[in-house]
């Protein structure tokens, strides 16, 4: 897999400049390319259940590196769900602490409330974050240009 990186010249990017200098070069070279290695000691085969108008359930059974099933760890159960808001959709995945199946669809309801409940907060969280940040423009002299690229910084 090739990444393609644009060269930055004192300092400018030179995204839109048709003369920049196009380098490619492989992850491998890339040191803060994410490790895609996959744990053979974690696998699960992925079932999806869905009655296509709540949501849906994830069956993860664990699996051994030959596909055959792993009976020293347990099946879990991800709820999928979507919660309508003002802002347009958030979707909902968590865990459901299930035995079957039938106990998943069963918790469902409960989980999907207890995940929206947890989101909004999350959510609010964030906000109150934000608000309480103190923005203020870079420093910059009087008169001319803004010196360094102006900008606007979070304190």
């Amino acid at each position: 897999m090739l990444l393609q990186w644009r060269l930055h010249y004192a300092g400018r990017s030179c995204a839109g400049d048709e003369s920049a200098e196009l380098r490619e070069i492989t992850m491998a070279e890339d040191k803060n390319a994410p490790d895609f290695k996959m744990d053979p000691a974690a696998l699960y085969q992925d079932k999806t259940y869905t009655d296509r108008k709540v949501g849906a359930i994830r069956e993860l059974t664990p699996v051994k590196v030959d596909g055959t099933v792993d009976p020293t760890r347990q099946v879990v159960y991800e709820g999928q769900a979507q919660l309508m808001t003002s802002m347009g959709t958030l979707p909902l995945a968590f865990e459901i602490e299930a035995g079957s199946l039938q106990e998943a669809i069963s918790k469902f309801a409960d989980a999907t409330k207890h995940a929206a409940e947890q989101t909004m907060q999350q959510l609010q969280q964030m906000q109150r974050e934000s608000s309480s940040s103190i923005i203020t423009p870079d420093s910059g002299g009087f008169g001319g240009g803004i010196p360094d690229g102006g900008g606007i910084k979070r304190s």
